[in-house]
């Protein structure tokens, strides 16, 4: 993510990978899915760490990052290979605040399982960009947040 794609959203542009506006930000599809489904909460405002918020905005933005977790619960549920979800929120490389939802698998080798996602070498390489072959689980999780978000859950 960047600060371009932010002030695109911010302008109401809808990219392909936006699943969802929330009360707090943008929940977009990873433009990496090694590990498929991930996805993050993108703050509409100007914060760079939680602690910029005042409380309710901070509570607003955490309850926004379940929602988006609950989503890829929910759509993931049926994968037998899903095992459970990761949350972070990073910035070290994007100074803006922003969500990481991260699934993981059974599947996934021994050294990387009981780890931060973010220990694969390979993680962000150009053979795991999203694309057609992730589409059906995009739709299925902008489905379920979109339920959430409208629904007031």
């Amino acid at each position: 993510m960047s600060d371009g794609r932010l002030a695109a959203l911010r302008g109401g542009e809808k990219p392909e990978n936006l699943l969802a506006e929330t009360a707090s930000g943008f929940a977009v599809f990873g433009d990496h899915q090694k590990l498929p489904g991930y996805c993050l909460l993108i703050h509409r405002g100007e914060a760079e760490h939680l602690t910029d918020l005042e409380p309710p905005e901070r509570t607003a933005f955490l309850e926004d990052l379940a929602l988006l977790g609950q989503a890829v619960f929910t759509a993931l549920r049926g994968d037998a290979a899903f095992r459970r979800l990761n949350y972070e929120i990073l910035g070290n490389s994007w100074p803006h605040l922003h969500g990481h939802v991260h699934p993981r698998y059974v599947w996934e080798p021994d050294e990387y399982r009981s780890m931060p996602v973010w220990r694969y070498p390979d993680l962000r390489e150009d053979r795991w960009l999203a694309g057609p072959a992730h589409e059906e689980l995009r739709e299925r999780i902008a489905l379920e947040l979109r339920a959430l978000v409208i629904g007031g859950a």
